[in-house]
Parts: C-alpha cells; structure tokens; sequence
C-alpha cells in the first residue's frame, strides 16, 4: 500500500483525538489573579493613579479626605505598595538603615524603639544592622544596604572617621553616640555625665576611683575618659583607669579581676553591663557593694533597678536620641543641608540607688 495514499493522511489531526478513538481532555489552564495596580486603585477611587502615588509616598502633599479614601480603598482591592519598585521611579525606597553595635545589649532598646516610632511617624521603615562590634562587619553591612536605603542612623559606630565620611557621601546620615567632624551628630553629655558620677562619690568621701573602661574604638569611651580626668582635677579627687574592656557583664569580671590588685572604694564603669558584672565578681570574692565598694554605671538600662544592690548610673535619654537622630536624617533627605558642626548634645542625669554609699574607711 501507497503510505502517500492512505485515508486522512495529511489532514490536521483532531485535538480530541488520542490516536486510539478516545477522545482527550484539554488541559485546563490556570489563570493566576493579577495583583491590583494602581490604576485599580484610583479607577475605583475616582482619582488620578498620580494621586493614588503621592498618598502612598508623600501622604502630606494629599487632602486628608481623598487620602483616607484611597487607602480605604486599596485595602479593599489588596493593593500593596512595592518599595523596591517604587524606587525605581522615584528613588526613594521610604527605607532607614539603623546600624548598633551589638542588639542583645540592652542600652539599644530604646534608642532603636525612639528611630522606629520617629521613622513611621515620618513614613518610614527602618533596616536594623548588628554589627556585633566589628568595624569590618559595620562597613561590609552598610555597604550592601546603600542601594536600597534614603538615609543611615549610625548608633555607636566602631568605623573610622575616614570611613563614615566616606560612606555620608553617598546617603544622608547621622551619627548616633559619635561626635565626627562634617557628620551630622546626635551625642548624651559624656562630660557632666561623668562628671555628676564622680562629684556624687566625692560627695560620700571616695577620693580614689577607679574607671573600668569600655570598648578602645569607643568614641565615648574615649570622652567619659577624658571628662572624668578632667572633673577630677577640678575636685581634687584621683582617678585611674583599667581597660580597655568589653561592654557587657564578661567585661565587668575581667574589669574586677584587674581591680582587685590595688582595690579602690569607688568605681565608675562604662556602662551599666559592666557595673553588674564587677557587682557579681567583687560579691563573689566576699566584698560587699556598697559597704567595701561604692560602683556607679551609666545609661541606666532596665536591669538597673532590678540588681541587688539598684544601680547608681548616670541617665541617658536613648529614645530621645534615637527621635532627634531620625528627625534630623529625614530633614536631610528632604533637602536640609547637613548640619556638619558641633554635635547635638541631650542632657543626662544622675539617678541615686543602693550600690553608692559613704566611704567607712574615710
């Protein structure tokens, strides 16, 4: 038989036809919903897609009325805004980063609760960096999270100056807990700080004190160090330093290892972690706080209060930091000129508990 002659042969095949007499079932396809656009949005808010863009990324330039009415809206539709796609056209991302040296120390609770509540006041989300101490580990993450932030808050930077410049010039950014020169900066007062903690066990008869350093890249460090040798001068008192130290409770153990060579009646520590781990370590070996020992710490974190004996600590307002540091990143990306000289500087105070007490060998 001619293959060439066969019945049908050359005819388009039937797409029910398996081949055997049965017929097929066409696949059925699956059409995924698209996600609502924008121009969903303002068709059935009766706006312009313009104006459905500006209530999501400058709420303040729409009426009160049509932006509820949008969001009411693109809330019932599903509609979300994209960050990443904004961006694209718009160069704004809406995103912070936040960069802290270490996140399981509580003195950043509130300063990062104070950049959230300012930042979403503002519009914005914040990008949270852990550093964990590291100046390599700071730059490498800051350098990945440039392209897709509009601003930086740097809290307590390890980093050189050179290198925070360096970095401000490609995004705005304000230094948080570090003075440098041409960076917006947003510090405590080290200097009274400091300076109320050793008046305070001067006023209890301490003349030898002894400050259990923090971190050797610490700017702070470096100016509580400086504003104590200076307040000592000015009040007669001595004053020694042991360090550099790691800012948490292991670092107050090392720090009254050290102390116990030539023991003074009064301590001022770093920081509040410190003071609780010299607190352990002088109780473990049988000294008693504030009897043998007088300690004083600084930032006044949760815990303070809830050691035995309370912390006396010098009193820093972190959310309030955080707050101004936000205020002032936001004011830059809008187009304020960075402010470049000296540092805003937020008082802090002196809160009295049971770790101070009178010199008994006075």
């Amino acid at each position: 038989m001619d293959t060439n002659d066969t019945a049908g042969q050359g005819a388009p095949a039937d797409p029910g036809d398996a081949g055997d007499g049965s017929h097929a079932v066409p696949p059925v396809v699956s059409r995924r919903r698209s996600s609502p656009t924008i121009y969903d949005v303002a068709q059935a808010a009766g706006v312009a897609p313009s104006t459905v863009s500006r209530t999501f990324s400058r709420p303040g330039r729409v009426n009160a009325e049509t932006a509820e009415r949008i969001r009411t809206v693109a809330a019932e539709l599903g509609y979300r805004t994209n960050p990443m796609a904004r961006a694209l056209a718009t160069t704004h991302t809406n995103l912070l980063a936040l960069v802290v040296p270490d996140i399981t120390n509580p003195v950043y609770f509130e300063i990062i609760n104070g950049v959230q509540d300012e930042a979403a006041e503002a519009g914005y989300t914040v990008l949270l960096v852990d550093s964990r101490e590291s100046d390599k580990r700071e730059r490498e993450a800051l350098e990945r999270a440039l392209p897709i932030v509009d601003g930086i808050v740097l809290g307590t930077s390890r980093m050189s100056d050179a290198s925070i410049r360096m970095i401000a010039k490609q995004k705005p950014m304000v230094a948080l807990n570090r003075a440098v020169r041409e960076i917006p900066s947003v510090v405590p007062d080290n200097a009274r700080g400091v300076r109320r903690a050793l008046e305070h066990l001067g006023e209890l008869g301490h003349d030898l004190v002894t400050y259990l350093a923090g971190p050797e890249a610490s700017w702070a460090d470096g100016m509580r160090w400086r504003g104590l040798r200076e307040a000592s001068l000015e009040l007669s008192m001595h004053v020694r330093r042991i360090g550099p130290l790691a800012p948490t409770v292991a670092g107050g153990v090392a720090g009254a290892k050290a102390w116990w060579q030539a023991p003074t009646t009064g301590v001022i520590a770093y920081n509040d972690l410190v003071a609780i781990g010299f607190v352990r370590a002088v109780q473990g070996r049988g000294k008693r706080v504030p009897e043998d020992v007088s300690v004083v710490g600084y930032d006044n974190i949760f815990a303070a209060d809830l050691v035995s004996p309370a912390l006396t600590t010098v009193a820093t307002p972190r959310r309030a930091l955080g707050a101004a540091a936000v205020r002032n990143l936001v004011a830059q990306i809008k187009g304020a000129h960075p402010r470049g000289g000296p540092p805003v500087v937020v008082p802090v105070k002196l809160v009295e508990r049971e770790s101070t007490g009178p010199n008994l060998r006075a």
